[in-house]
């Protein structure tokens, strides 16, 4: 099956850098206020889906990052769903469309917006040529000093594995079965459940905990071998 890794933010270089983003994503699917079924209040932190246009939906206005009933959560989800790639989750606060805003200083090969992983376009490229799989990247909306940025592109991470129950805490209670809320703490030592991991994906976020990204050792080898920067790699471990 080969080995993966979880990719995370090194933090050394992006702040040699000084890169910073001033942005958000267009559009937001609200949050969840009050879940009929377990009370909580909540919003992803992870899934963004950069393709996605809303311009010509006529209430484009309604997707807006604040907090709405679960009735008005499901209307707009439905709205939206078709514009979105097969079987993608759609949870509370999932961001749409462009990042957009301000794009201030450097930036290694790869940077981070919060969960979401911008690239340099023609490191991007390169990886490309490498016959890697998942890697779609969207132009953003950020601009540098009133002028439009083209070298940076975000890429759109598709959920497509879970995490394995067994490292979750043993008083994990199972997801709401009205709006999907999983309370789990990121674990120390992900384990991916074996039997979801892709095939065909050197670059995919977890269906339950999407702020985690996994790639394959053949996406940890070509980032090596092109000398890219801005990522960390931890081996994770599945059955």
């Amino acid at each position: 099956m080969g080995r993966f890794f979880c990719i995370g933010e090194d933090t050394e270089v992006i702040e040699g850098y000084g890169g910073n983003f001033d942005a958000e994503h267009r559009w937001f699917l609200p949050a969840l206020k009050d879940c009929p079924g377990c009370r909580a209040s909540w919003s992803d932190l992870g899934c963004s889906y950069p393709s996605v246009d809303l311009s010509s939906l006529a209430e484009q206005r309604l997707f807006e990052n604040r907090p709405e009933s679960f009735q008005e959560l499901a209307r707009l989800r439905e709205l939206v769903r078709p514009l979105l790639p097969p079987g993608s989750p759609l949870p509370p606060g999932a961001e749409l469309g462009p990042l957009t805003g301000k794009a201030l200083g450097k930036f290694p090969s790869f940077s981070w917006f919060i969960a979401s992983l911008v690239v340099n376009q023609g490191d991007l490229e390169s990886l490309q040529e490498q016959g890697l799989t998942g890697l779609a990247g969207h132009p953003t909306a950020l601009t540098a000093r009133q002028k439009p940025v083209t070298d940076l592109v975000e890429l759109e991470v598709l959920s497509r594995s879970s995490l394995h129950p067994a490292c979750f805490p043993r008083n994990t209670l199972a997801p709401c079965s009205t709006c999907g809320r999983l309370a789990l703490r990121r674990p120390d030592k992900p384990i991916l459940d074996a039997a979801s991991l892709p095939t065909d994906l050197d670059l995919f976020r977890l269906t339950n905990f999407s702020s985690l990204l996994i790639v394959t050792e053949r996406f940890k080898d070509a980032v090596e071998a092109l000398g890219l920067d801005g990522l960390t790699f931890a081996e994770v471990t599945s059955r």
